[in-house]
């Protein structure tokens, strides 16, 4: 086995020492800047909310096509299990966007993954009322409609988040000034 010289030993303990403790950092250390997790989140939610609108207008093209009531639920099952899945993958990669780092930045990420998977079901609640709805009367079928909407609705705007309500000076300034956030 070869000895190193004092000096070299001393060296090369000081190199193993700071490897371990960088990768320590590492480890620990905080999750993407403000301004680099804002962009990531609303990278995310771009196609999603894109996707959305697209399903919404779809639907409501279909909607007054519709020849009777079976074919609008069908359409609207269709809808809302599409808003269901598009919901999913943007939580999936707001979530894989981390953990800002500032200040709450864990409770902040957690909120809007939570947000997201109560929006996605949402759409899953809506998706499986309208599926329960009987078809046959077209009055009761859109009576049904309605209720499933409004549950829906109230879901929504229970499940929403307020990025002007942050606890972060520096996320609220992030969300306003990245451009994939405009």
């Amino acid at each position: 086995m070869r000895r190193l010289a004092p000096g070299r030993w001393r060296v090369s303990r000081l190199a193993a020492v700071t490897l371990v403790v960088s990768t320590m950092l590492v480890g620990c250390g905080g999750g993407p800047p403000a301004r680099v997790w804002a962009a990531s989140v609303c990278t995310a939610l771009q196609p999603w909310r894109t996707e959305l609108g697209s399903l919404t207008t779809k639907a409501q093209e279909q909607a007054n096509a519709a020849p009777n009531p079976a074919q609008a639920k069908e359409n609207l099952i269709r809808l809302f299990d599409g808003a269901q899945k598009t919901t999913e993958t943007a939580r999936e990669k707001v979530e894989a966007a981390g953990v800002p780092d500032v200040d709450n930045g864990r409770k902040i990420a957690l909120s809007f993954v939570a947000t997201l998977a109560s929006v996605r079901d949402a759409y899953g609640h809506a998706k499986d009322g309208i599926g329960g709805l009987t078809s046959g009367d077209p009055k009761t079928f859109s009576d049904g409609v309605a209720s499933v909407l409004t549950t829906l609705n109230t879901e929504w705007q229970r499940s929403s988040i307020d990025v002007t309500q942050l606890d972060s000076v520096e996320l609220r300034k992030a969300f306003d000034e990245v451009p994939e956030c405009m």
